[in-house]
């Protein structure tokens, strides 16, 4: 890995009894091992994440560490426990937030609660365990109020085909703009927002909305969900898929006029020791068919839409 460390501006202010510190973080990354399955993965907590594709070969990360306590103690607690991280797999960059109580690495998908971001994130993740343990070290000097505030605000360029996680947790939006790639984008607090992107997707937040537009229809399986928002994507003309849609309190609304029914399935799979069956009548063909757009909300409409 090829790094380039750039200076740094560091700011103090003081408002009131708070203090707030300020530092943008520069980094330059290349592909130790270039591969069409090249991937960034970024791993936010609290905070937003834009990417932007460009034509070039660098990866250009660009981060704002925010910090604030009420006391120059708490302060200088901040600073020193919030840091930027980065795993060099050669051909994966992972970006991810060291603070207190969370640990970051391979996850045991047996044990992790997020079951559905085990599947599509290749087995990294944090591991709040220690959090939630009140005879850790950490429980007992971090209470429930927090020694202080912090965001991380991330702003990167790729290069346009490179595949990409983008997450985070609480403060913050996704947002990834002009790339052809894979595109894995999660939250939990926040919306997604996808701008003429091209590859295969998959967007998942909680209390949030997704807005996607493609600058090509996806050739891959896509999936979409939100538990509280609303799900926005516009395709180009032609659009040619077959179509999910779930939801408990919303509706599906297209602009397209040649969405038909398919065929009921029945599905076999393995349950324990048995043979279990799923029959799947909530399945829809647009035009001849093609990858699977698979959408669900809880509480949020579906508004599909064709433009040139």
């Amino acid at each position: 890995m090829k790094t380039l460390l750039i200076p740094i501006l560091l700011f103090i202010t003081i408002a009131g009894s708070a203090q707030v510190f300020t530092e943008k973080i520069k980094r330059e990354f290349v592909f130790e091992k270039r591969d069409p399955n090249n991937a960034l993965m970024v791993y936010n907590i609290n905070g937003n994440v834009k990417i932007e594709g460009y034509a070039g070969d660098k990866i250009i990360v660009e981060v704002e560490r925010i910090i604030n306590g009420k006391t120059e103690v708490r302060l200088a607690l901040g600073k020193e426990e919030i840091q930027l991280r980065v795993l060099d797999r050669a051909d994966t960059i992972l970006l991810y937030v060291l603070g207190p109580c969370n640990e970051f690495g391979r996850v045991n998908k047996n044990k992790n609660k997020r079951a559905n971001r085990y599947n599509h994130n290749g087995g990294w993740d944090y591991n709040w365990n220690h959090s939630n343990d009140n005879d850790s070290e950490c429980a007992r000097t971090h209470h429930t109020d927090d020694m202080y505030d912090y965001k991380m605000n991330f702003t990167i360029k790729v290069p346009l085909s490179v595949n990409l996680l983008a997450s985070t947790i609480n403060q913050g939006d996704v947002e990834v703009t002009g790339t052809s790639g894979y595109v894995n984008a999660e939250n939990i607090n926040g919306s997604i927002h996808l701008k003429n992107i091209y590859g295969a997707t998959y967007a998942h937040t909680i209390n949030g909305s997704i807005d996607i537009n493609y600058s090509g229809n996806p050739s891959g399986d896509s999936k979409y969900y939100s538990l509280n928002g609303d799900i926005t994507a516009y395709f180009k003309k032609g659009l040619a898929a077959q179509l999910t849609f779930k939801s408990f309190n919303g509706n599906f609304y297209s602009s397209v006029d040649e969405i038909a029914p398919m065929a009921v399935t029945v599905e076999k799979y393995s349950k324990g020791e048995g043979i279990a069956y799923k029959v799947n009548g909530n399945r829809y063909k647009i035009r001849g068919g093609g990858p699977l757009l698979d959408f669900e909300t809880f509480n949020g409409d579906v508004f599909l839409r064709e433009q040139e």
